[in-house]
């Protein structure tokens, strides 16, 4: 490769991925579409896994940085039932192994991390043109373009790389989530800050749920989870907040008000979410100087595992292409096979929880499945 590799998406994999080379003397640059990394917000609490996440950030040589931004206490976990009584309630006794830390943090993080000028802000991708045998042209809107030896989609479930090794498109898997904040949530919604507790809180009824995360400070993120067709939420005016919350809430007639409340009381204007998935398991030939990272390879719905099997992918494949600098290919082949089976792996273990979801008893599956694990 005499070129730099180039990457296409700013999010946690791509920057892994090039933190990584870098560490290894290989030169990468990031092309990302925003403007600027405060551009929009970047979600919410990430609970980073030993296995994929914290390996990924001790590859990258990021672990004590990661540390310093976990939120202690942030692990406990309780499920109540629809009047607000405590059914199950597991703390946070450090012995968790899944720390929780802020989405924007861990990437600003990563960002501090990388040489200047490495990430190539408001350059949004046209199309890529193959140009010869392991050879691209990469195209952005403004009609400026980039000629690069390796392609990597690091750009999220709607990749604009991947048709040029596959022609999976994700469909919608039958959920959509509804995402509401409550802010200073100690003094202004104490009965709900009560109900949420220290960590997470999961309220579940058959094809519904109302999802919860205490954050920094007192922000409490609500994800607000319906089986519902599209068509459904299309019916939904997201442009009227008012009117938003109070039909989303409908939903869940019945329920405690302190419940309700993380719908109808939301700071925010609540944010539609829908679920898409690719095939689980799905895969593609190898295609020369071109390979895709996170999302862009194996989206599935949210299961806790899509930030961490990204940051994962990106210290893999910035390990292959460091062990085999004179043969990329080598490199992508090896990277491309491990990662088509772990992501298989994690998308058949996530489909589980929407299985459960649509249950006659979620709740209790969800209290056994924790009991089990011990």
């Amino acid at each position: 490769m005499t070129r730099p590799i180039t990457i296409i998406g700013a999010g946690l994999g791509g920057l892994v991925l090039a933190r990584v080379l870098q560490l290894h003397g290989l030169p990468a640059v990031i092309y990302e579409a925003e403007s600027s990394p405060s551009a929009r917000g970047q979600g919410g609490m990430l609970d980073i896994h030993v296995e994929d996440g914290q390996s990924a950030l001790r590859t990258a040589g990021l672990f004590e940085a990661f540390e310093a931004l976990i939120l202690e206490g942030r692990q406990a976990f309780r499920i109540l039932d629809t009047n607000g009584a405590v059914l199950f309630d597991k703390p946070d006794d450090g012995t968790g192994g899944r720390p929780e830390v802020q989405r924007g943090e861990l990437r600003q993080m990563l960002l501090d991390s990388l040489a200047a000028g490495t990430v190539q802000w408001g350059r949004k991708l046209s199309h890529v043109r193959r140009l010869s045998e392991g050879h691209h042209e990469v195209v952005f809107t403004d009609g400026s373009s980039v000629e690069t030896d390796l392609l990597v989609g690091a750009d999220g479930a709607w990749s604009k790389i991947r048709p040029l090794l596959c022609d999976a498109v994700p469909a919608y898997t039958g959920t959509s989530c509804i995402e509401t904040y409550l802010f200073d949530t100690e003094i202004r919604h104490k009965d709900s800050a009560k109900a949420v507790g220290g960590g997470a809180m999961s309220v579940m009824a058959p094809g519904k749920a109302i999802m919860a995360h205490r954050e920094r400070g007192d922000t409490l993120h609500t994800y607000v989870m319906l089986d519902r067709p599209q068509s459904w939420f299309a019916a939904v005016d997201f442009t009227n907040a008012a009117l938003a919350t109070r039909q989303i809430a409908q939903e869940f007639a019945g329920w405690a008000p302190e419940l309700l409340a993380l719908i109808t009381d939301s700071d925010l204007p609540p944010v539609l979410r829908p679920f898409h998935a690719l095939p689980i398991g799905q895969t593609w030939e190898r295609v020369p100087g071109a390979t895709l990272i996170g999302d862009a390879a194996h989206v599935a719905a949210p299961n806790g595992e899509g930030a961490n099997l990204a940051m994962y992918d990106g210290a893999q494949l910035g390990l292959a292409l460091a062990a085999h600098p004179g043969d990329p290919e080598i490199a992508l082949a090896l990277y491309e096979q491990a990662m088509f089976a772990r992501s298989a792996a994690s998308a058949s273990q996530g489909a589980g929880f929407y299985e459960m979801l649509a249950s006659s008893d979620p709740a209790q599956r969800m209290i056994d499945m924790f009991h089990q694990e011990g």
